[in-house]
């Protein structure tokens, strides 16, 4: 047998090994020779004592004689005829016989190699175990052992071991309890997924135990996963340099790794966080790790994959409702689980509470972990400010470097820090998009018209978002209280005066998208449903790089009320709910209002700046309207200084009057002239349903005309706009 399978290795696992010492099949085939002896000798036995040995149907049907030799059998006689493995010849014990007894000081000695004795020692089974496991696996390495365990069994068809054949070979009564409890489902072999009973509706005796395949492969030394978890495992991402103050929370963890199984439950501020900090503590402590973000219905794989080569289980992210999983990952003491997920730990989930943990974040603005991801790629521009508003955790650092570059080869051009903030944006995608209007920021500082003083606060506001991580944390200027890092801001103005722009063009200086809420989305009639839509908001925005925007914010940030009735009282706890939660809130919320004064004073207070937009004057309207010409061809000759001093119009409505201008012009086939200019600004006084200023009488103005009064005014137009 022995030279048969050795001349076909490949068949068995992969390509031949250079010798016997290191080979994980031959120590394996060594162990089944002396188990083929064991065998043989029962057979022997069998052929000796039965008196139906000789029959060449024995197996087929029941003779007479068979019949005979059955009555007249005792019942411990029928499953133990012979003790072959207790009765070696040599006074040993069946275990020393197959080569599974400890040395002299009582502990296991066996060749490097033997990974079933390795697998006995990880998993704490005892020798009759690992005994009854090489017994049941046999047929599946020597097919030689399916005919010799269908003439034991007295059924040709049935070529397993069974559990009485089992008892037979380790010369043990059927009716010892004790080693028939082994075999059943919350007995070690079983409960660890080592061995299978397919049959239990057949009596036990006659039940057939197989081994998986995967355990089988595994004992050969193929270490390819169960076939169960193809596409579902992930390696774990490479080590991060560690951000300040979290070194001591990952050495802790890998010295408490290395010193045996643990279950530990990860509770992370952030995606990723968890998973950063796991990888980190897994490589400090020399482990290798099975990271399934899903594993539904295969834990019993997955665990036994885990048990087999040695490694830890991670999960990253639960289920919705986890109590299932959790139960199931940690009723497994023997094998090191680590799970992550943002949510509280629930007690509920399972009766075998793990090590609950909370796992350091990711703070804005460390290079560190930017730098070694991109390495010299990082050295043509400011890395420092283009990374620091994003707190990307896990291994979306290295997945936006790898996007970085990608970008950067299609365009023929080396990484720039624009490559890095696209690729950075991507990787913060999230679900806010389900209550909010994303917005992609095609701005900057100098589509802004306004005066110098909210201009200096918006800056700072951008400045706040960079390095809230240092001054809240780094400095402990935090208030305390639970209180979080997040940047607020209030923008109070008119319509049209540039709040929504100016959020546009702060975000577009971090780098980072606008969602602007749909309040028509959030606010709900039924008692506490406003709330709700509330929380998912502020709670996706907490684990996303990206701006949120509250426009019109005073209809769920206005002020309480006196409670005379229950539509007051449930109005005002909604307003008390939203007072707390900005207390805790980490992202980057701003809010904008046309009435500052219907805005709660206990928000004020709460709100890092409040910026106002003034109405612009003639100066500024007139800085407006060249802004808005920029891009559009125009005629010759056209003064924009009557419009700017005549209409008085904010910033957007400039806008408008601009784009009305444009599609008359596009509609001649011609550039604008100033008689579309006038016809805008004309409109958009209608459509505010106020009095141009050709219809203001007495107004002391000089007035702009219609038809051929216009064509007048056009003429004294003799400047061009710059």
């Amino acid at each position: 047998m022995n030279a048969r399978f050795a001349g076909t290795p490949a068949a068995v696992h992969g390509p031949p090994v250079p010798g016997p010492h290191d080979d994980p099949a031959h120590a394996l085939v060594a162990r089944l020779a002396v188990l083929r002896e064991q065998v043989a000798a029962l057979v022997a036995h069998r052929a000796a004592t039965d008196a139906t040995a000789e029959d060449p149907l024995r197996g087929l049907y029941l003779s007479d004689e068979a019949v005979h030799h059955l009555l007249h059998t005792t019942a411990d006689g029928v499953s133990g005829i012979a003790v072959p493995l207790t009765d070696t010849g040599h006074g040993a014990p069946p275990s020393a016989a197959l080569g599974f007894s400890g040395g002299p000081d009582g502990r296991a000695h066996h060749d490097p190699a033997d990974r079933l004795a390795r697998l006995a020692e990880r998993t704490g089974l005892t020798e009759w175990d690992t005994t009854v496991l090489l017994i049941a696996l046999a047929p599946d390495i020597d097919r030689t052992f399916e005919s010799l365990y269908g003439y034991l069994n007295d059924d040709v068809s049935r070529r397993r071991a069974t559990a009485g054949l089992a008892l037979d070979l380790c010369g043990l009564p059927a009716s010892t309890a004790g080693a028939r409890a082994r075999l059943h489902a919350s007995a070690p072999l079983r409960a660890l997924g080592l061995l299978e009973d397919e049959e239990p509706e057949r009596p036990f005796l006659s039940r057939v135990l197989r081994v998986p395949d995967r355990l089988i492969g595994h004992l050969l030394g193929d270490d390819t996963p169960d076939a169960a978890l193809i596409g579902r495992l992930d390696p774990l991402p490479d080590p991060l340099p560690a951000a300040p103050g979290t070194e001591d929370f990952t050495d802790r963890l890998a010295a408490r790794l290395r010193t045996g199984p643990l279950l530990a439950y990860l509770r992370e501020p952030r995606e990723g966080d968890g998973l950063a900090a796991l990888a980190t503590a897994l490589r400090a402590a020399g482990l290798d790790a099975l990271r399934c973000a899903d594993p539904a219905e295969h834990v019993p794989e997955l665990l036994r994959e885990a048990r087999l080569s040695g490694r830890a289980v991670v999960v990253p992210g639960l289920p919705e409702r986890p109590g299932e999983l959790v139960r199931a990952l940690t009723a497994a003491p023997d094998v090191t689980v680590l799970l992550t997920d943002p949510r509280p730990y629930d007690p509920h989930w399972s009766p075998h509470d793990p090590l609950v943990l909370e796992a350091p974040g990711r703070r804005a603005g460390g290079t560190a972990a930017w730098q070694a991801a991109l390495g010299a790629d990082a050295d043509g521009f400011d890395l420092a400010a283009t990374v620091a508003p994003y707190r990307l955790g896990g291994d979306r650092v290295q997945r936006a470097a790898q996007a970085a570059r990608a970008l950067a080869a299609f365009e023929g051009t080396p990484v720039t820090a624009a490559h890095v903030r696209r690729a950075a944006r991507r990787q913060s995608a999230s679900g806010l998009e389900r209550h909010a209007r994303r917005i992609r920021p095609d701005v900057d500082w100098r589509d802004l018209v306004l005066p110098e003083g909210p201009l200096t606060q918006l800056r700072e506001l951008a400045l706040r978002a960079r390095h809230r991580d240092r001054v809240l944390g780094d400095w402990r200027l935090s208030a305390g209280g639970g209180r979080g890092r997040g940047v607020l801001g209030l923008f109070a103005g008119e319509s049209g005066t540039g709040k929504t722009l100016s959020a546009e063009v702060v975000a577009a200086d971090l780098g980072l998208d606008l969602y602007v809420v749909q309040l028509s989305s959030v606010v709900d009639k039924y008692v506490g449903e406003t709330e709700k839509n509330l929380e998912r908001i502020f709670t996706e925005a907490d684990r996303t790089d990206a701006v949120l925007l509250f426009d019109e914010a005073d209809a769920v940030f206005g002020k309480r009320s006196e409670v005379k009735d229950a539509h007051d009282r449930y109005a005002n706890m909604e307003s008390a709910y939203l007072l707390q939660r900005l207390e805790s809130f980490d992202g980057i919320a701003l809010l904008t209002t046309n009435l500052r004064a219907n805005i709660d004073e206990a928000f004020t207070r709460r709100l890092d700046l409040v910026v106002d937009f003034p109405f612009p004057d003639a100066g500024q309207r007139l800085a407006l309207w060249r802004h808005g010409l920029v891009h559009v061809p125009s005629a010759d000759g056209i003064d924009l200084a009557p419009l700017a001093r005549d209409f008085e119009m904010a910033g957007g409505s400039i806008r408008s009057a601009v784009v009305s201008a444009a599609y008359l012009a596009a509609g001649r086939g011609d550039e604008v002239t100033a008689a579309d200019l006038l016809e805008g600004a004309r409109r958009e006084y209608r459509k505010a349903g106020r009095a141009a200023p050709i219809e203001q009488a007495g107004s002391g103005r000089p007035t702009w005309g219609s038809g051929h009064h216009a064509r007048g005014v056009v003429r004294d137009l003799s400047r061009k706009c710059p």
